[in-house]
């Protein structure tokens, strides 16, 4: 008589020997020649990433290393999950947000992958519970219920990853502006004065101004990457001083005391944000105040007087 005790030992086994399996195939050599692309980028780095700062996309692509030697399966199973769920203009935007590229199926499939390790984390779980005797139909759920949280919460990492970029690039505007007004100040010309501060700076922005830099030397226009750059990071903040200072390039108007401008706009918004955010933290700050600090209090001057009634003093 087969009981769920022989099926979670035999699944718990099973999926053991896999997943050792697995690793060995992963560890094992490749003896497939490169792709095309990591071979010529090495003789274009001028071109493609003139200041060092990007990785190949063998190194990059955490898929590679856990599909291992078998990526045609993998990316198979990529590509029916990025149809399951669906391409989203939401998903596009917070890549590009938190600097991870447009590759909306690269994203699904880090979320297959997060989806599976979260079932097999909660077929695990399900398996010890049928080992001490408590399973029951709900504890069958685990796996759905563990691959639902996977994906979820590769949802959220991205979320976040794309906020916190936000962030810092909404932090750098001022900066990034007051030093593009005083070269301009300095004689530089407008495209020129890009360049240096892409070259000089080391943050977000300054990093999205390497790649205009690098679009404008391709045989792109100057306001034409600045916009792109905004339509790809949708930053109100950004794309305000970027539309403005487009405008006064195009009018022909002093440029350098636009800069100034955005610069003082940018800061004030920073400003109005801060307080923003100190308000709602101070209603946060309420809650353990409230709920755990006011009751343990009334406790402290009500407890010694409940305890002198009860002694009959």
């Amino acid at each position: 008589m087969i009981n769920a005790s022989h099926v979670a030992i035999a699944v718990l086994l099973g999926g053991t020997l896999g997943a050792g399996l697995w690793c060995l195939v992963a560890a094992a050599p490749t003896w497939r020649a490169p792709a095309l692309i990591h071979r010529v980028a090495p003789y274009i780095r001028d071109v493609t990433d003139p200041a060092g700062t990007s990785l190949p996309t063998a190194m990059s692509d955490p898929t590679l290393a856990l599909a291992g030697g078998i990526t045609g399966s993998w990316r198979a199973a990529q590509r029916w999950f990025a149809r399951a769920v669906g391409t989203s203009a939401s998903v596009e935007r917070r890549l590009a947000q938190a600097s991870r590229g447009g590759d909306v199926a690269a994203f699904r499939g880090e979320q297959l992958a997060w989806a599976a390790m979260g079932a097999a984390a909660a077929a695990g779980v399900a398996g010890v519970l049928a080992l001490t005797g408590r399973f029951s139909f709900p504890a069958a759920l685990l796996p759905l219920a563990g691959a639902v949280v996977g994906a979820a919460a590769r949802d959220f990492v991205l979320s976040s990853q794309a906020k916190a970029r936000v962030a810092r690039i909404e932090e750098e505007l001022p900066t990034v502006l007051e030093f593009l007004s005083l070269c301009l100040s300095a004689g530089e010309g407008v495209f020129g004065s890009v360049r240096r501060v892409a070259a000089v700076g080391s943050g977000e922005l300054t990093g999205e101004l390497r790649v205009v830099v690098t679009e404008v030397d391709t045989g792109a226009t100057l306001t034409d990457s600045l916009t792109a750059m905004t339509r790809r990071l949708h930053v109100p903040v950004l794309t305000r001083a970027i539309d403005h200072t487009v405008a006064a390039i195009d009018r022909g108007s002093p440029l350098a005391q636009t800069l100034q401008d955005q610069a003082t706009d940018a800061r004030d918004e920073g400003k109005r944000a801060l307080i923003e955010s100190a308000g709602k933290k101070e209603i946060l700050m309420m809650i353990p105040l409230v709920f755990g600090l006011l009751p343990l209090s009334v406790l402290f001057a009500i407890f010694p007087g409940i305890v002198m009634l009860q002694a009959g003093f």
